[in-house]
This record gives C-alpha cells, structure tokens and sequence, in this order.
C-alpha cells in the first residue's frame, strides 16, 4: 500500500532519534534544544510545533536574535519570519555553498540530494520548503557559513561525514537497544504497531504523520547535538564558529539588532558562544512551524487507498 511506505519509515526514524537523544546533556543552566523548539500538545484540536526567536542583549544594548529554523515548514511561518527579519540590522544565516555561488532566489530549484530529500518530504506532509519562501537575497541578509570547498576540506582532514556520524550512531543505539529488558522492546513494538494502525486508519494521514514526527522533533534535535563528539563537528561546531566570526565582524560594523538563523540544533552551542560574549537572553518569541489540527473531513490514508484503487480499475475497464 503506497499510502504506508513514508508511515513506517517515519516510525523507524522516530524510534532511532528517541535513542539518540538520550546520549545528549547539557550542563545545569545552559539552554537546550527545547528552548528553540517545541511540541504544544492540544490533542487533535489545535496542537503544533513551534520554533523560537529568543533575543539577547549585551551591556552596550545590543540584540542579537537566535531563530531557531526548521526547514520545512507551513507558508504563514516563512512569511513571519520573512517580515521580522525586516526589522533587523542583518540576518547571519546558514547556507553551505559553493565560493561565489549566488544565494537562491525564492523557489529556486537545487540538484543537492538534500534538497531533493527535504523537497519530497515537503510534499508527504504538505508543507514549504524553506528555500522557496525565505528571501535569501533581502539586503540585509550575510552569509554565515562555511563555502562548501572548505567544510568538505575539513570533513576530510577528520575522517569525518554525515552518513559516518549517523552509522555510529546508529550502532551505539542499537547496543543500547539490545541491553534492555526483553519485556521492555515487546512493549515499545506494540506501541509502534498501534500507532502504525491508529495512523492508517484515522482521518487526516498526511497531518497524523506530522503529529507524530512534532511530538519526537525535539528528540530529533537532540540526537543532532549527540552527533557531536568531545571534539566537535564540522557538520555543527565548525560551522557554528564560522557563524560566530561573521557575528564578530558585524559587530564590529556597528550593527545593532541582528539575527542568526540557523537549524535550532546549533542554537545550545550557539547561546553559549553568546554568553561568553556578554549576552544574556532577555525575550523569546514563538513562531508556529507546523499546523497540526487534524482536519476530520480529510479520509483516512486506508480509504484513500482504496478509493485510488477502485478508480483505477474502473478506468482499466473503460
């Protein structure tokens, strides 16, 4: 059934990002993951994922905005930050990218396998892509991020990429799986198969699945961070120190209100390089980045299937 695919390798994906998160901690009075993003549970009704924009100020009155991203998300939610970021002085954002290469227009098309990956899902939960609605070319955007010559140089200067990291992951989790109690796994595999039967069979598929992925995003971030080793990453730390220079330069320009928006898994690390600039956080806004109301007049992903299934055959016959 085609309607189930993306179901059960979300689930296998959820299950994955709880183990990791665990790996991760954070000293006593240190911002985490959760003050960047989090799930308002509301059941059915109304709940959502949200994403902050916490504010910073030093003691010359300077601000500097942390605000979270998460890279696919509803329309309303890039058109909010689209106008917030039109209050600031600059916006430092993320964007590993050839040397010379211009930013993206707005709904420019990307050859990446990451954009292509994040594309797809996009349209399995009927969401926006970020680079289709973010205004990359405003004036008072600076780029803050490795060229993509150099994260690739300093990945291979550590042995180190993406699909590694998660390997390792990936194995230290399972050996954590594999030590638990064999009564604990056949509860935590009943519960997936009754949430894999509840998510065919209720109204609303494409919004069930991005309940179920919002209640676990946090953990998602979490297990990010636990990519890091004791040394860092290029995939985060480095990056989070190239951003830190740009912030660095900028304020020496005599900027006085600036933004960083980036993937809410760099925003710990990034808080605490604030801090050891004489920042303190002062105010946090929260953005809504996905709608997660279930609509009941949407059909269920079975009867979807079966409804695709039966128009089919009435076609072949014809």
């Amino acid at each position: 059934m085609r309607a189930i695919a993306p179901v059960t390798c979300s689930i296998a994906l959820l299950v994955l990002a709880t183990q990791l998160s665990a790996q991760a901690t954070h000293p006593s009075g240190e911002l985490k993951s959760s003050d960047f993003m989090r799930f308002v549970d509301r059941g059915a009704t109304g709940s959502k994922l949200e994403t902050a924009d916490v504010a910073f100020r030093n003691a010359d009155g300077v601000t500097v905005h942390l605000v979270a991203a998460v890279h696919i998300g509803e329309k309303d939610y890039y058109s909010a930050l689209n106008e917030s970021f039109k209050l600031r002085d600059a916006v430092l954002f993320e964007m590993v990218k050839p040397k010379g290469m211009d930013v993206p227009k707005p709904g420019q098309q990307s050859q990446s396998e990451i954009a292509q990956f994040q594309r797809m899902l996009k349209d399995v939960l009927g969401l926006d892509y970020q680079l289709d609605d973010v205004d990359y070319t405003a004036k008072n955007f600076v780029h803050a991020d490795m060229d993509a010559e150099t994260f690739q140089q300093k990945q291979a200067e550590r042995g180190e990429s993406f699909e590694m990291m998660m390997m390792q992951s990936l194995m230290k989790a399972m050996s954590q799986a594999s030590t638990q109690p064999s009564s604990d796994k056949q509860v935590d595999s009943d519960e997936m198969v009754d949430q894999l039967v509840k998510l065919v069979t209720r109204p609303d598929p494409q919004r069930q699945i991005k309940l179920m992925l919002a209640k676990n995003m946090a953990n998602i971030e979490e297990g990010a961070m636990g990519l890091d080793g004791p040394g860092g990453s290029v995939i985060l730390t480095e990056r989070n120190k190239a951003a830190m220079d740009v912030l660095d330069t900028t304020l020496k320009s005599g900027k006085k209100d600036i933004a960083i928006f980036y993937g809410a898994a760099h925003m710990p690390d990034m808080a605490k390089r604030l801090g050891e600039r004489g920042f303190k956080p002062l105010a946090t806004q929260w953005h809504t980045a996905w709608d997660l109301t279930i609509r009941s007049d949407e059909p269920s992903a079975i009867e979807k299937t079966l409804m695709d299934a039966i128009h089919e055959l009435e076609n072949d016959s014809q």
